[in-house]
């Protein structure tokens, strides 16, 4: 999937380098990545264009992977990701001679929804993985009607991909190796999850927090503790940490950033910036 929204400015960027500004009065930024972040990143680019009326902002998704080789390749001014860079991301940078910055600018939680007519509500967290990896595959295994379960995930250059694999699919473990079950329907967008599990009475998929609607049904989660708590992804949950499938937000930079760059990331760190975060069902970095 991609976005783009451009919030037009006096003169175009500079192609110098990204972050490099030589016109500090008329510049723009470059911010690619995360779909899962696209719309808290165009709501905060539509306000700091009030804010700042010289600055022009272009903002697209495509995927955390996306947004960070763009970045790296020196197409962007920031990339925007659901997930840590890698270590060979890191490693392509450092050989072209850059040094990311990292800024953690939400916390996000990973809601498991389900179609509103299964019977299904709460699921432990071993049960959710075995269902992902192709061990469970009716929900009358789970308490609910005799249907085929249909397993959605996002595709696999997808920053939410790759933190359900690890945290949910391979349950945290750093030695599991465990995959998607082969029959899992790989979609390009958030929306692209929520329509499916909408309209497919057996689907089951996963998506942020802030782009969930009344269209599908929330599953609690169990907690680790005993006796075992089923818990709804919610802010509160977030912050106080009892929902397990929560996560950090990032933007990187190539380099510690300067300018026009510099001035965006910290106007997105304080309270203004935020408080649109949380509007959006993110859990501001104030709060942490």
């Amino acid at each position: 999937m991609l976005i783009l929204f451009l919030l037009t400015g006096c003169v175009g960027r500079s192609h110098t380098r990204p972050g490099t500004l030589l016109q500090p009065a008329a510049v723009s930024i470059e911010n690619k990545g995360s779909d899962t972040m696209v719309n808290l990143a165009l709501a905060w680019a539509e306000r700091y264009q009030q804010v700042n009326p010289n600055a022009r902002i272009s903002v697209s998704g495509g995927g955390s992977g996306t947004g960070i080789t763009s970045l790296i390749s020196g197409t962007v001014d920031i990339a925007n990701a659901s997930r840590r860079i890698t270590e060979e991301e890191l490693a392509a940078a450092r050989q072209a001679g850059f040094d990311p910055q990292e800024f953690i600018i939400a916390r996000d939680a990973i809601a498991i929804i389900v179609n509103p007519r299964n019977l299904v509500s709460n699921l432990t967290l071993q049960q959710l993985s075995r269902i992902y990896r192709g061990e469970i595959n009716n929900w009358s295994e789970l308490g609910g009607e005799d249907r085929e379960i249909v397993r959605l995930s996002r595709e696999t250059n997808s920053g939410s991909h790759l933190f359900f694999l690890e945290s949910v699919v391979r349950m945290g473990e750093m030695d599991n190796n465990a995959i998607f079950s082969a029959s899992t329907l790989l979609l390009p967008s958030s929306e692209g999850i929520i329509a499916e599990v909408r309209d497919n009475p057996n689907a089951i998929g996963y998506d942020s927090l802030g782009y969930i609607t009344s269209d599908v049904k929330l599953v609690g989660i169990s907690s680790l503790e005993e006796p075992m708590n089923f818990i709804l992804p919610s802010l509160e949950t977030v912050s106080n940490h009892t929902y397990l499938l929560s996560r950090n937000l990032y933007m990187y930079t190539l380099d510690e950033p300067e300018g026009l760059v510099k001035t965006y990331l910290d106007w997105i760190m304080g309270p203004e910036a935020q408080e649109i975060a949380h509007k959006l069902g993110f859990m501001p970095v104030l709060n942490e």
